[in-house]
């Protein structure tokens, strides 16, 4: 079994409040699992209103699959939300 999990760190420039970040953050959220079938949630700084930490993972057979789907998923987040930025993401596969 293969595991990849992937830690992106995006700032919201446009977000006043917890509340507007918290929709667009639970847009984002519901997107990627739609797309992906991957699991994904808000794992960090869930009290700053600009910036976030969301964790993606994806478990396969294949490693390269692995991180196959979990860079697709994170080029699909820049693609499609143009307001928010990926200021890091850290990727890493391995073997269970």
């Amino acid at each position: 079994m293969v595991i990849g999990a992937c830690q992106i760190t995006v700032h919201l420039p446009g977000c006043h409040s917890l509340k507007e970040k918290r929709q667009i953050v639970k847009s984002v959220v519901t997107r990627v699992r739609n797309q992906f079938s991957v699991a994904i949630a808000e794992v960090e700084e869930l009290d700053r209103w600009q910036i976030t930490k969301i964790g993606i993972s994806y478990v396969s057979n294949d490693a390269q699959h692995a991180r196959e789907v979990l860079d697709h998923a994170r080029r699909y987040i820049e693609e499609t939300r143009p307001d928010i930025l990926i200021t890091h993401a850290e990727t890493e596969v391995f073997h269970w």
